[in-house]
């Protein structure tokens, strides 16, 4: 089991939320919005996502209970969901023509999956089915990580003038790759716990 302090939870999070990363995303959500209201737009996205994984937290413990599934298995699975997500950010898939949305973006796509993906809802699971008594660390962590997504999001159209595209991408690339190495810990680590249940049988 992985032992999560407050200041490593909430990297996770940012890291797998990866406001940096969305900024195109929502760049293109929003072009057809009017400019005042964007900022608005988009904390309401975020705050619809933090009540979504806060919702997550509260009901995961009974979910797994009701697919019978342990928490090695949940460890495991998000390992391996991470590392495809890390994948896309170390190397992104060939650029596609997406379908421009012209009426104001409510939960999809921004809300959910761009923030609240299954990445996101599996760890906030994850964080509380391992350690249950530290929920308000988790919360806490959480509130974090949307206050961290709600400012690089809001001055997202600066940060683009200001750093230029290349290294908004080199950025998502570096996150990438601790996300990358933090998967792999997470999997190596159920892989013990497994190994060790075996030979204890």
């Amino acid at each position: 089991m992985m032992n999560y302090t407050f200041a490593s939870a909430t990297i996770l999070l940012v890291l797998i939320t990866d406001p940096v990363g969305n900024i195109p995303v929502f760049a293109n959500a929003l072009k057809h919005v009017a400019p005042e209201r964007r900022a608005r737009v988009i904390l309401r996205e975020i705050l619809i996502a933090f009540f979504l994984l806060l919702t997550f937290m509260f009901v995961g413990e009974g979910f797994l209970k009701v697919m019978n599934l342990s928490e090695l298995s949940l460890q495991i699975g998000g390992g391996v969901i991470l590392f495809l997500i890390a994948l896309r950010m170390v190397f992104p898939p060939p650029a596609t023509l997406e379908p421009e949305i012209f009426e104001e973006p409510l939960i999809v796509p921004l809300a959910v999956p761009a923030i609240a993906g299954p990445s996101a809802l599996a760890t906030v699971l994850l964080l509380v089915s391992q350690q249950p008594e530290r929920r308000l660390d988790w919360i806490a962590a959480l509130c974090v990580t949307m206050l961290i997504s709600a400012v690089v999001l809001v001055s997202a159209e600066r940060i683009q003038r200001l750093i230029g595209t290349r290294l908004v991408v080199a950025v998502e690339r570096l996150m990438g790759l601790v996300l990358v190495s933090v998967a792999i810990e997470m999997m190596l680590r159920g892989a013990k716990t497994f190994a060790l249940q075996v030979m204890g049988r």
